[in-house]
This record gives C-alpha cells, sequence and structure tokens, in this order.
C-alpha cells in the first residue's frame, strides 16, 4: 500500500459519519478521536460503574481485554501491510466501534 493512501478515508472507518472529511483526505488522530467519542464515553462509564460497584479488579480485567484487542488490531494490521500511522488510526477506530455492536 502507497504511504500516501494509508490513512484515508477508504480505509479506516469511523462509525461516527459527520466526523470524516467529505472526501479521500488524511484524517488527523482528533478525527478518529472525535468520531468515537460516544464509545469512549460509554466504556468509562461501564469502567467507573464496575470500579464502585464490585472490585477494580474488574475494572482492570476490563481495561485489560481493551488493551488485548487494540494490541490484536494493531498486529493484524500491520500483518497486512498497513503503516503504523494507519494500523494506530483503524485500530482505535475499528476496536471503539466494534465494541458498540453489543449495545
Amino acid at each position: 500500500m502507497r504511504p500516501e493512501h494509508c490513512s484515508t478515508r477508504n480505509h479506516i472507518e469511523v462509525w461516527h459519519d459527520r466526523a470524516l472529511p467529505s472526501g479521500p483526505e488524511r484524517i488527523g488522530f482528533w478525527v478518529v478521536l472525535r468520531g468515537s467519542v460516544l464509545p469512549i464515553l460509554v466504556w468509562a462509564g461501564v469502567g467507573c460503574f464496575v470500579f464502585v460497584l464490585y472490585n477494580p479488579l474488574v475494572a482492570m480485567v476490563l481495561g485489560g481485554l481493551f488493551a488485548l484487542s487494540f494490541v490484536v488490531g494493531f498486529g493484524l494490521r500491520r500483518r497486512a501491510r498497513h503503516s503504523v500511522r494507519c494500523s494506530v488510526y483503524g485500530t482505535v477506530g475499528g476496536v471503539l466501534d466494534k465494541s458498540m455492536a453489543g449495545f
């Protein structure tokens, strides 16, 4: 994959459509995070809830599952020969997008 096309709208799907630029262009990490605000808030709330209600260990397990998901997603994207930048952006957007499928 050519580096100038790696970090484009075509390769990174952010589930919040209004956060994406109008055409294929490089996007910044802030755009990926802005498109993922709802899942970040939901999972932060879930983490706080289980921390207070159950035990800090449960919140640490939840955080560990997310960290594992990010590492696996990053590894799969790098194996598919994406650049490091595209892998990071795609992993953040993808993991947060797919984590909301249960809701």
